[in-house]
């Protein structure tokens, strides 16, 4: 913290701070100040609209199909072509969805209110513990005779125990970011209001989503015909609960946004009624951008982190290390438009979300802050506690199954388990908002952060430099290497 490279660390940053503030005040102001924003990405808001009406309706029908009376809407005569199934109704299956239901709520209500005391320790949990819990469910899947299960949960295991084990070095700076984060969150009561509110709103969707899956698991259909209506289930619920999921995203993200702008929650200075101007531009001009993505950025996400774990553990294997380079600059290529840094751009600016998305990028590269948002991981950490929040979910609704009907546990626990991260995940993104608008902050004014902490901020800014020195030293290697390479291919030719 004291040395050298430290203080010249520093006084960069120091003047890329001067000299950015006006534009970054102004940037503010501007979204701090009442406007009227444009609609961006509206055909994707009709698409959701009309995805969310027509799949709807959808459950409904194969809900009711099997409530209390089989075939009650007639429709098993489209299914004829379907190898027939024993079928059952759907009030049999209803209560271990709701059952799922509520585990998932009660697990993102314990994450939000141990926020302010054990989140760090939730996190170690989250990151230690899934590799163990992967491998618990991959044996039990195996002794039920589920062997393709268990191979893929053997598999999940395998590749979360080498990411964390890529990234170890990674985490403690990782933690640093996120006990910050959760500083600015628990400090902002309000945000976690919206957190229990979408929670409630994401409820009300499942009830009907759930009604409608136990009508398909219920069905006189094959296991094929029924495997196919659920992954197509799966995927909307997937999506709809990544659009809630991001609609809170960017409230936080604006909310933090002006609280770190403003030097504080009880800055004068803070509009009036922001939560509900930042509520008011999510579910309006701002929801077709959250619509379109909501559809990419979290496969891309997760593809990028799994590639660069990989990537910095393969060694001197050439062959290997040029494949993975080039899916590596192919993912690098399209987080350049599909990012979760756009989103605190769409809360701030109103922009569109490709947009956002290009200016967030070109905003970190342009002043090196990259280099630190690629050190982070706190996306992963929070995507792990996650998934393990939804395979507990899922494990307590397979349970369950297993001991009523045992060829339909995998179904069950499967969705059970889908249900739940979406549950889980309205908790994390709270705090994954804050990380966000820390980096954006952090790359457009650093004395944002240095005014909010100023420990923080020489952390970062050390942090920083060093990332920066060591990519200067790789390219300066690799560098080296391909002169040495050509000099070798000339003298050869000679």
């Amino acid at each position: 913290m004291d040395s050298p490279s430290f203080s010249s660390s520093s006084s960069e940053f120091a003047s890329i701070a001067t000299a950015n503030q006006s534009v970054a005040r102004s940037g503010g102001e501007g979204a701090a100040a009442e406007q009227s924003r444009r609609w961006h990405d509206v055909f994707w808001l009709g698409i959701f609209l009309i995805h969310l009406i027509g799949l709807g309706f959808l459950l409904g029908v194969l809900g009711l199909n099997r409530f209390e009376k089989e075939n009650r809407l007639n429709i098993d005569k489209y299914t004829s072509r379907f190898s027939e199934n024993e079928s059952g109704l759907t009030e049999t299956y209803w209560p271990l969805y709701a059952a799922a239901g509520g585990v998932g709520t009660v697990l993102g209500w314990i994450w939000l209110v141990l926020l302010g005391s054990q989140a760090t320790q939730m996190m170690k949990v989250s990151v230690h513990i899934l590799t163990t819990y992967l491998a618990v469910i991959s044996v039990l899947c195996f002794w039920a005779g589920q062997i393709f299960w268990g191979v893929a949960f053997a598999i999940g295991a395998s590749i979360q125990f080498l990411y964390v084990i890529s990234v170890i070095d990674r985490l403690p700076f990782t933690m640093l970011v996120l006990q910050k984060a959760v500083k600015m969150v628990w400090n902002l009561p309000e945000v976690r209001r919206v957190a229990y509110a979408f929670m409630f709103v994401v409820l009300l969707w499942m009830a009907l989503w759930s009604f409608g899956a136990a009508g398909v698991v219920a069905s006189s259909m094959g296991d094929g015909g029924r495997w196919w209506l659920l992954v197509v289930l799966s995927v909307s619920l997937f999506w709809t609960g990544a659009v809630l999921c991001n609609t809170v995203h960017v409230i936080v993200s604006g909310m933090v946004f002006l609280v770190l702008f403003h030097g504080g929650r009880d800055a004068a200075s803070i509009p009036a009624n922001s939560l509900m101007k930042s509520l008011k531009y999510a579910l309006t001009t701002s929801f077709g951008s959250i619509c379109y993505g909501s559809l990419f950025t979290a496969a891309i996400r997760t593809l990028r982190w799994e590639i660069r774990g990989f990537r910095s553990k393969i060694g001197n294997n050439e062959c290997l290390l040029c494949l993975v380079d080039f899916l590596f600059h192919l993912v690098e290529t399209l987080v350049r438009f599909f990012n979760k840094y756009a989103y605190v751009q769409i809360a701030v600016h109103g922009k569109s979300f490709n947009r956002s998305a290009r200016d967030a990028w070109e905003l970190f590269q342009s002043t090196g802050v990259e280099a630190l948002v690629a050190y982070d991981c706190s996306g992963a950490v929070l995507l792990m506690g996650t998934v393990f929040g939804g395979l507990i979910t899922g494990t307590c609704s397979g349970v369950w199954a297993w001991v009523k009907w045992g060829d339909r546990v995998i179904m069950i626990g499967s969705t059970s388990m889908l249900m739940g991260m979406v549950l889980v995940g309205l908790a994390m993104v709270v705090v994954e908002s804050a990380v966000t608008s820390i980096y954006i902050c952090y790359a457009e004014d650093p004395l944002l952060i240095q005014r909010w902490d100023a420990e923080f901020f020489n952390q970062m800014s050390e942090t920083l430099h060093q990332r920066l020195q060591y990519r200067s030293a790789r390219a300066r290697e690799v560098l080296a290497h391909n002169r040495l390479h050509d000099l070798v291919q000339q003298n050869a030719s000679i």
